[in-house]
């Protein structure tokens, strides 16, 4: 009869394999790395099966250990919980949320307490990074992004959106009342990156309007991020083309107005993806209807039904 894993070296696994390093994980679980090898290497034994090639002083999971990882990590998030919420009577929910870092720094971080207050104690942890994530090694729970990039996981289409040009008060002119007129005006240019080169462009708005902007187009101010071009225009530092979902706040409550009203609708939707192990937990099926909530009601915001 083969001989059962034990517990603590499938534990030892787990840890090296999300981390990938025999170091982080025996500092995560207060052994010694040397333990963590002689209890992977026990496991190997018992199963019959090599789990990790060892390079040198790198390791890398085999096929086998590839099938192994997503399961356990599953299992030992479940008995964490279980641990968690049995040993202490004031259990708080712990919640993984993954988003675009624009999204994170100025968008999502400022409606989190809405979710809190509905739904009560819940530790949040807030990631802001680009595609592509994963949700073994960092255990995330729920990932907004743009487009859909996680089919192995629980993905859905959450809402479209579309790039509205947009300013400050203080810039809106009457020449600025026709497309023409934008190419007088300071333009912020959006540097989306080689991961976001699916994003509008002004050129592509021109364009889209029939316009061919020429030498205009090597003006303006430049940012990294949807977030910085937006904060560019409040401070009315130029026009930006801004996404929906970020710009209409700002609309509603005056920083902004649209000085034309073309918008360019996105190739992709916004998508939703939850990580298998986590799509029955009830935080996550809270947060995912409180999230659609508050994207819908974003991208449908009055401030931007107004179309050419």
């Amino acid at each position: 009869m083969i001989a059962s894993p034990s517990l603590r070296g499938l534990q030892a696994f787990e840890a090296a394999a999300r981390t990938g390093s025999f170091a982080t994980a025996a500092e995560e679980l207060s052994i010694s790395a040397a333990a963590v090898s002689q209890l992977i290497r026990t496991i190997e034994d018992q199963l019959g099966r090599k789990l990790f090639h060892r390079i040198n002083r790198r390791v890398v999971l085999t096929e086998a250990g590839v099938e192994m990882l997503p399961r356990l990590t599953t299992a030992f998030s479940e008995i964490g919980s279980v641990a968690r919420e049995l040993g202490n009577s004031e259990f708080r929910s712990r919640l993984v949320v993954s988003v675009p870092p624009s999204m994170a720094m100025g968008w999502l971080s400022t409606r989190l307490a809405g979710f809190v207050a509905a739904h009560g104690a819940v530790d949040i942890s807030l990631r802001g990074e680009d595609d592509p994530v994963s949700f073994d090694r960092d255990l995330i729970d729920i990932r907004l992004s743009y487009g859909p990039h996680y089919r192995d996981h629980i993905t859905e289409d959450i809402v479209p959106d579309a790039v509205y040009p947009v300013c400050a008060p203080s810039i809106a002119t009457d020449r600025a009342s026709d497309a023409g007129g934008l190419l007088g005006l300071p333009l912020i240019h959006t540097d989306w990156g080689p991961a976001g080169a699916s994003f509008p462009s002004w050129r592509s708005w021109f364009e889209a309007t029939g316009i061919e902007p020429g030498r205009a187009l090597q003006r303006g101010l430049s940012a990294n991020s949807s977030r910085a071009a937006l904060d560019l225009a409040i401070s009315g530092l130029g026009v930006a083309l801004s996404q929906g979902v970020f710009c209409a706040e700002a609309l509603e409550d005056g920083r902004l107005v649209r000085p034309f009203v073309r918008a360019l609708e996105l190739r992709q939707p916004y998508c939703l993806t939850i990580s298998q192990r986590s799509a029955r937990r009830e935080v996550v099926v809270a947060f995912r209807q409180w999230l659609i909530g508050e994207c819908l009601r974003s991208v449908g915001s009055p401030a931007l039904l107004v179309k050419s």
